[in-house]
């Protein structure tokens, strides 16, 4: 079984889940308000504790990115 549609989870790192789910890198780290880097692998909570906010509102953010960009937003 493939990751390709799986739930995120806060050990993912941005370009993993870019990857999985077929949404530019860029707009993912757009959406979270963090600037591409070269070979930037955080995982999701490592991000989230940079920003001082819980990985459950950074996956939410990143999940409504991906719907928008899949044209599933509301």
């Amino acid at each position: 079984m493939g990751w390709e549609g799986q739930p995120i989870h806060a050990w993912m790192s941005v370009p993993f889940i870019a990857h999985t789910h077929h949404v530019p890198k860029e707009v993912l780290y757009s959406a979270l308000g963090v600037a591409p880097r070269e070979h930037d692998h955080r995982p999701l909570r490592v991000i989230a504790r940079q920003q001082n906010r819980p990985v459950s509102d950074v996956i939410r953010d990143l999940e409504k990115t991906i719907a928008k960009e899949h044209g599933k937003a509301p």
